[in-house]
């Protein structure tokens, strides 16, 4: 109806799937790598874990997972998990293509005969993965027997690798106590969050443009409006943004505003159109607070005289610049520069001569990391740190400096000078890569994971403690002399809370602390620069 009015040559927001429109932000490309590593490595048979509220991607991201499989897998997909132990082993015989016969109904020989096939892939080298979609309606039982199935195993590797797919209550139904064998065995685990508000707007424009659309129809106000109302959800947004367009189009409108937008929401999400209600307000309402405005603005007694006030010291906001003056001010920076202004603001000494290797600079201080990381620009919010943004211009890779962040605009320092970009500007000279310094506590090892030792683990539990909003937990001390202390063992407790604080972060959720998670960490701790204000002032004016 609306597509040749809006120069389109298929609906652009249909909820049906096809992968022409598949959008992947970075949240769900580091799902998809979780997903692909549980099937091409998986930790040696554990189990990989994702989830995410209704209408994320999940289901998307599991066709996308089938759809690029290794050579030589086979795939067990169920889908329907409101079964029994019993019926859950028939129909992962079923989708292998087993002939289940006088095994049927019973819970051993259905168990021996997926051990026999899965001895005999794994003689051919195939390798055997079950997906379980929506698998937080699965029962404790059902769960208890696919923890089970990890038990198929030769002397050397696990025969069956399962990928857990579900809603939030998924995380809660594995923390049970009675799950708790299953959950150690969890050696991947990623939760898929709603889109950010730019990444909401780069999935509308991705999307419209499949379809053929050279122009916009939404505006700035209208995306904002989109994103808002469907909390990010890209299946909420396929439905308001579709409901959006048949408005316009009826209505004639080159634009799609913050008000179509809003009443294409509360149509599509609770059946009722707020028009009605939004005129009684606006031709009964308002005259009346405009009516009693007035005559308290009339009636108001006089205010007494006052003094004059002393006068306050103007004060320079950062120069907010367009992207040509961008492009100027870059030509003139230097790599040096920004180095060392980002080490400064962590009181670090490069030294007076400046020289790099593998993208850092040479000779830090063995408490000092040197991090080469990639990203969105929301997942340097989480991080709270200045980072050293690459820039390519003209064929030039340019560290800048970011001092401050917000949802539209960011805070550089150019040679010293901080200024103001909006982050639409940066995206196109920024491509996700960063660098980033931050201090760890001496001897602190390159990956700190599961049984290390020593103090460094205190220095993890208290940031956990800080990251995680809890008390900082002793686990007690050992009895025997000699002992080591609970306290400073990486145990099952800590990873779990690694985790956690890796999901929040946006991070492989492996457990392990490596050069990421420690960054991440560092947020937690006391001292060290944070990300300012991006309208922070400069100072008085000379």
């Amino acid at each position: 109806m609306y597509l040749s009015y809006y120069g389109l040559s298929a609906p652009p927001f249909a909820i049906t799937p096809d992968p022409r429109f598949v959008y992947l932000s970075e949240r769900h490309r580091d799902a998809l790598a979780h997903l692909l590593y549980g099937v091409g490595q998986g930790g040696g048979g554990g189990f990989v874990q994702l989830t995410g509220e209704i209408g994320t991607g999940k289901t998307t991201l599991c066709r996308l997972l089938l759809e690029q499989l290794p050579e030589k897998t086979k795939v067990a997909l169920v889908l329907n998990p409101k079964l029994g132990p019993v019926e859950l082993l028939e129909a992962i015989s079923e989708e292998l293509g087993l002939e289940v016969g006088g095994r049927s109904g019973s819970q051993k020989g259905l168990t021996d005969l997926l051990n026999e096939y899965l001895l005999k892939a794994y003689g051919e080298g195939w390798r055997v993965v079950l997906i379980v979609d929506e698998a937080q309606n699965l029962s404790v039982e059902a769960l208890e027997q696919v923890r089970l199935l990890t038990n198929l195993e030769t002397p050397t590797q696990k025969l069956l690798q399962i990928i857990l797919l579900g809603q939030p209550e998924l995380r809660e139904l594995l923390g049970r106590p009675e799950l708790e064998q299953l959950a150690q065995r969890i050696t991947a685990r990623y939760h898929l969050t709603p889109l950010q508000p730019e990444e909401t707007e780069l999935y509308v424009r991705h999307r419209l443009s499949v379809a053929g659309c050279e122009r916009q129809p939404f505006s700035r106000l209208g995306l904002r409006a989109l994103h808002r109302r469907s909390n990010g959800i890209p299946r909420l947004i396929n439905v308001i943004a579709d409901r959006s367009l048949v408005a316009a189009y009826a209505h004639s409108l080159e634009r799609i505003g913050e008000r179509t937008v809003n009443d294409a929401a509360d149509e599509a999400l609770t059946g009722k159109s707020r028009t009605p209600w939004l005129r009684w307000v606006r031709w009964l309402i308002l005259p009346m607070l405009v009516g009693l405005a007035a005559a308290w603005y009339l009636t108001k007694p006089a205010e007494p005289e006052t003094l004059p006030e002393p006068p306050v010291p103007a004060v320079r906001l950062p120069q907010q610049l367009s992207e040509a003056q961008l492009e100027m001010r870059l030509a003139e920076l230097s790599r040096e520069s920004s180095w060392r202004a980002l080490a400064t603001r962590w009181d670090i000494d490069l030294g007076e001569e400046l020289a790099f290797s593998q993208g850092c600079p040479n000779g830090l201080q063995p408490t000092v990391v040197c991090f080469r990381g990639s990203g969105s620009f929301s997942k340097l919010r989480q991080f709270g740190r200045p980072v050293l943004l690459l820039l390519r211009v003209d064929g030039k890779i340019l560290p800048v400096l970011l001092a401050g962040i917000d949802r539209e605009r960011a805070r550089l320092e150019l040679a010293g000078v901080p200024v103001v970009v909006e982050r639409e500007t940066l995206r196109t000279y920024w491509s996700g890569e960063y660098r980033a310094l931050y201090r760890l506590p001496t001897g602190f090892p390159n990956t700190a994971r599961l049984h290390d030792q020593g103090d460094v683990v205190l220095w993890i539990r208290e940031r956990l403690a800080n990251a995680l909003g809890e008390a900082t937990t002793d686990p007690g001390v050992g009895d025997a002399v000699g002992a080591v202390d609970p306290a400073q063992v990486f145990d099952a407790a800590v990873e779990r809370r690694v985790r956690d604080v890796q999901e929040i972060h946006g991070l492989l959720a492996d457990g392990i602390v490596g050069p990421e998670t420690g960054f991440a960490l560092s947020r937690y701790a006391d001292g060290g620069p944070r990300l300012q204000a991006v309208g922070d002032p400069l100072g008085a004016l000379p």
